[in-house]
């Protein structure tokens, strides 16, 4: 069993308030690859935690890069 936070899944609400955005945003962003695509579980559709703060990492490395 993993019991790191940051392997949690989220809801597309708990992902667009992650990134300060909203829910249409994020689904353009999964889109273009900006966002990592989520998992689907059931009916169920989930980001993890850990991915989203990779993403967020890696925009600040771009952002420092540029």
């Amino acid at each position: 069993m993993v019991s790191n936070e940051t392997d949690k899944l989220v809801s597309v609400k708990e992902t667009a308030k992650s990134f300060g955005c909203s829910v249409a945003t994020v689904w353009r962003r999964v889109a273009d690859g900006t966002i990592p695509k989520p998992i689907k579980i059931g009916g169920m559709t989930r980001w993890s935690l850990r991915e989203i703060a990779e993403a967020i990492e890696y925009a600040k490395s771009q952002r420092d890069a540029a």
